[in-house]
């Protein structure tokens, strides 16, 4: 096999004709080393006729329904046979060259299996996006963060991360994973639908002794929020309750429970300050996230993998550090 076909980049399509318009055509001039295929979960939209009319070079699977940003991807890549599988959003703009140096990792370092570029705002390019902004990390609580981005507050890219680093888990927005390891912990979680189940796999990765790795040297522009913006209750709700599943499937035995319960009792809080800022809405989400949870619960603990790496985050609670030490930049 040659370099020319070892990388799918693999684009989940949903009603995203125009992003497919705007943002394909440079996947498709900076791509030479992969084969690019959009994996459609059941557009309403003109989305298969633009790809057919527009981009004849791209390979096009059909999901029969919309799965969802998990199983949608586990369905489509049941049948893609690249060895690297890029799972990119679709509201991402690639740059030159982005990918040899995830190829020259992925070839010269065995035990890394999952990689992640520099990720910067589309809207505003000398900054970090939101979204994996130079690699992710959970606190003691379970909090996700990166670098270059903890809660609301996003850095300026000054080159302070420009580096190669091994990280906790990787963007959805643009995951790069070996084949044989998506298919040895058998993809994302179905139930998770969208959010955090990048983390979730990433978790299990971790547990199976796999290296999770940041590179600066590929870089790429999200635009984020194309699909759910966060001001949806929606996402509110699909952030909380995967958050509370994923620690139930991968934390410690030792540390399940009273993790658990104290990020309820956070969630509440969570729930009260939405109240406070007249977001009802996003504090039910937050109340359905928590039954749903409940409901879930016992068949996610039958998930659980024989064994828990302890070393899985910062020791620190991330929450401390910005709400009370008012640290708003990434600290090691």
């Amino acid at each position: 096999m040659t370099n020319l076909n070892k990388i799918a980049v693999v684009i989940l399509n949903w009603n995203g004709a125009e992003l497919l318009k705007k943002f394909l055509p440079k996947v498709i001039q900076y791509s030479e080393q992969a084969t690019i295929y959009v994996a459609d979960n059941a557009s309403t939209d003109d989305s298969i006729q633009v790809i057919t009319e527009l981009f004849p070079s791209v390979k096009i699977i059909i999901n029969n329904q919309n799965y969802g940003f998990a199983k949608g991807y586990n369905e489509a890549l049941k049948d893609v046979q690249e060895p690297y599988y890029c799972l990119l959003n679709s509201d991402v703009e690639v740059t030159e060259n982005w990918l040899s140096p995830i190829l020259t990792i992925f070839e010269n370092e065995s035990q890394t299996s999952i990689i992640q570029p520099k990720i910067l705002d589309y809207k505003n390019k000398s900054y970090f996006e939101y979204a994996g902004a130079a690699g992710g990390f959970i606190d003691k609580f379970g909090y996700p963060y990166c670098r270059g981005r903890i809660f609301d507050t996003v850095e300026k890219d000054t080159n302070q991360y420009n580096d190669e680093a091994e990280i906790f888990w990787a963007s959805g927005a643009c995951f790069f994973i070996r084949k044989e390891t998506y298919q040895q912990l058998k993809g994302f979680d179905d139930d998770f639908f969208a959010h955090q189940e990048e983390i979730d796999l990433c978790w299990r990765a971790f547990n199976n002794e796999k290296k999770i790795k940041y590179t600066s040297k590929s870089i790429v522009f999200h635009v984020g929020g194309a699909t759910l913006d966060k001001a949806n209750p929606k996402k509110t709700y699909l952030n909380f309750r995967n958050s509370l599943l994923m620690l139930t499937k991968n934390l410690p035995t030792h540390q399940l429970i009273p993790i658990i319960f104290t990020r309820l009792i956070l969630d509440g809080i969570a729930g009260v300050q939405f109240i406070a800022q007249g977001k009802l809405r996003h504090c039910l989400a937050i109340i359905k996230a928590h039954f749903v949870f409940y409901s879930k619960l016992f068949s996610f603990l039958e998930k659980r993998s024989r064994v828990q790496n302890s070393n899985y985050y910062q020791s620190k609670s991330i929450l401390y550090q910005y709400f009370i030490k008012k640290g708003k930049v990434f600290v090691r």
